[in-house]
């Protein structure tokens, strides 16, 4: 990621960190799991919107964490506490954007997955900043 920071054009190479970039590339993936997972349960087996949207974003959260400590933010700081600061930031985070901003939208008659993809903008910017400055901290 470090090399494709710096080759970024018009300047954004001094701006961009490599980290945010790390973060792209697995967090996209991630939600690229998530949506699978809530269109598999919810569209094809019929569960629940909430407990389908809760089951999809533990999921693919828990992935993140790993994927995100291991190959963006490497950190060696011990699991237990670190995970523990994750899961208070995850909390908020589903709170907040997933059920709020997700199952508001839809509630008010826009299709889950558009729901879906709107929360998802807004926890990006969220998770980042969190996962940076306060998660995986150096």
């Amino acid at each position: 990621m470090a090399t494709i920071a710096a080759r970024l054009p018009f300047g954004l190479n001094r701006v961009v960190p490599p980290s945010l970039l790390g973060f792209a590339v697995i967090n996209s993936f991630t939600f690229g799991v998530d949506l699978v997972l809530l269109s598999l349960l919810h569209g094809v087996f019929d569960i629940v919107l909430w407990l389908s949207i809760t089951i999809a974003y533990a999921f693919a959260f828990a992935l993140s964490y790993t994927l995100n400590r291991t190959f963006n933010f490497r950190s060696h700081a011990p699991v237990g506490p670190q995970f523990g600061i994750y899961v208070v930031v995850v909390v908020v985070n589903y709170l907040a954007w997933i059920l709020g901003v997700g199952n508001g939208l839809a509630a008010l008659g826009v299709d889950y997955r558009l729901a879906r993809l709107a929360a998802g903008a807004c926890e990006a910017v969220y998770m980042y900043a969190a996962m940076r400055w306060i998660v995986f901290r150096t």
